[in-house]
C-alpha cells in the first residue's frame, strides 16, 4: 500500500505540471497546491465517515451561485460534504456555445489530474475539460473554462482563493485514492419542478431537460452516473440489452446503439420524474410567473459576496444568444405509460428571441 501511494503521488505531481492558466509552469509544486485540508474540514470528513482520499463529485448551480462537493462515504454512496457560495460566474443561464461568448459551461464534465493547474494566475484552477464529447458533437467550441480563484470570470466559475484552496485539495486527494478522474455536473439552477416551471419559456429547456435525467440518476441513487454521448445527446447509466453479444460502443455524432438503463437506477429515477411532473403541472395550473429569458446581466454572484465585491456583476457585455441556439434531437422516453413528460419538457414554449448575435472577444488565457 505504501508503494502504491508513492507511485500515485508521483504520478499526480507529474500530471499537474503541464497545464497553465496564464501562469508560469514549474517542476516544483507550489505550497498552495500541496496544502493540507484545514482541521475543521478533516473533522467534518470524520463525522461523515468519509476517507480523505475517497472519490468526489462537484455540482455547480448558476442561478443559486453555489458549488457543492459530494464525497463517497464508507457505504460507497456520495453524500454532500460542503456547499460553497460561488463568488462570480459569467454569461447567462444556458450552455456555452462559442469561444468568446462569456458563457460558463453547463453539462457533465470529467476532470483528470492533467487538468489541475497549480500555477494559475488565479491562485489555483481546475479545467472543466470543455469542450467534452457532447459539446464537440454539437459543434460548440471554447477553451480554458475553469473553476478557479480570484473572484473574476470570463466564462468560468470563480471562487475566492480560500475556497479554491479547499476545493483543489479535495480534488487532489481524491486522485490519491486511486480514481483517475472526478465528475463535474454544471447546471443552470437546481432542476426542481418549480425552477423548470419558472424557466418554461427559455429556448434551453430541452437541453436542461436532458441534464435533468443525469441529475435525477445521481440524486435518487447517490451514485455517480455513467455518462455517454450518442446522436448528439447525453445518455446516462446505459448498459447492453439482455443477451447482447457485444459491448456498447457510443459515437457522439451517430445514432445510439440499442441499450437499456440499469433497471435499479431507472426505477428510482422514474419515480422521481413522475412526482416532478405532477408538481410541474400543478405549478402551471397555478400560473406560476415565468422568468425572463434573458437577464440582461453578465453572470451572477452569491449574495454572500455582494457587499465584499460591489460592482462585479454588471450589464451583459454580449447580446442574448438564444436566437442562434442549435436544435438538439428529441429525447425519446423509454416508458409508454402515457407519461406527460414529453408534453411538458419536450418542447420549448416560445419562439427564440431575435437579437444581434455579435459577441465580444476576450483573451483565451483569462481563466
Amino acid at each position: 500500500m505504501v508503494r502504491r501511494a508513492l507511485v500515485l503521488t508521483a504520478a499526480f505531481a507529474a500530471a499537474l505540471t503541464p497545464v497553465t492558466c496564464r501562469g508560469e509552469s514549474s517542476n516544483a509544486l507550489p505550497a498552495k497546491a500541496t496544502r493540507e485540508l484545514p482541521p475543521e474540514l478533516l473533522s467534518l470528513l470524520q463525522q461523515k465517515k468519509m476517507e480523505k482520499n475517497s472519490p468526489i463529485v462537484v455540482r455547480l448551480f448558476k442561478e443559486e451561485a453555489e458549488l457543492e462537493v459530494w464525497k463517497q462515504n464508507s457505504a460507497g454512496r456520495f453524500q454532500i460534504l460542503k456547499t460553497y457560495p460561488i463568488c462570480r460566474w459569467s454569461g447567462d443561464l444556458g450552455p456555452k456555445l462559442h469561444e468568446g461568448d462569456r458563457q460558463a459551461p453547463e453539462g457533465f464534465y470529467t476532470v483528470t489530474p492533467d487538468l489541475m493547474n497549480p500555477n494559475s494566475n488565479f491562485h489555483l484552477s481546475i479545467n472543466l475539460g470543455y469542450p467534452n464529447k457532447f459539446d464537440r458533437a454539437n459543434k460548440r467550441d471554447g477553451s480554458f473554462l475553469m473553476i478557479h480563484g480570484d473572484c473574476w470570470s470570463s466564462g468560468c466559475y470563480a471562487m475566492t482563493d480560500e475556497q479554491i484552496s479547499e476545493i483543489y485539495s479535495l480534488a487532489r486527494d481524491s486522485f490519491l485514492g486511486g480514481r483517475p478522474s472526478f465528475q463535474v455536473q454544471a447546471y443552470p439552477f437546481r432542476l426542481t419542478p418549480a425552477n423548470l416551471a419558472r424557466h418554461r419559456n427559455n429556448p434551453n429547456l430541452s437541453f436542461w431537460k436532458m441534464l435533468k435525467i443525469g441529475n435525477d440518476h445521481f440524486e435518487t441513487t447517490q451514485l455517480e452516473p455513467r455518462v455517454d454521448v450518442c446522436n448528439r445527446r447525453y445518455v446516462f447509466d446505459a448498459q447492453p440489452p439482455p443477451n447482447s453479444p457485444s459491448p456498447l460502443v457510443f459515437n457522439p455524432a451517430e445514432k445510439c446503439p440499442p441499450f437499456v438503463v440499469n433497471p435499479q437506477i431507472a426505477r428510482r429515477a422514474l419515480e422521481k420524474r413522475r412526482a416532478d411532473e405532477l408538481e410541474y403541472a400543478r405549478l402551471l395550473e397555478d400560473n406560476l410567473p415565468a422568468a425572463p429569458i434573458y437577464s440582461g446581466l453578465d453572470g451572477g454572484m452569491n449574495k454572500a459576496f455582494l457587499a465584499q465585491f460591489p460592482g462585479r456583476v454588471t450589464l451583459a457585455k454580449v447580446m442574448p444568444y438564444a436566437s442562434y441556439l442549435p436544435q438538439l434531437p428529441p429525447i425519446p422516453w423509454i416508458d409508454n405509460d402515457g407519461s406527460l413528460t414529453s408534453k411538458w419538457f419536450g418542447t420549448s414554449f416560445s419562439k427564440p428571441v431575435v437579437c444581434d448575435a455579435a459577441r465580444a472577444s476576450f483573451p483565451s488565457g483569462r481563466c
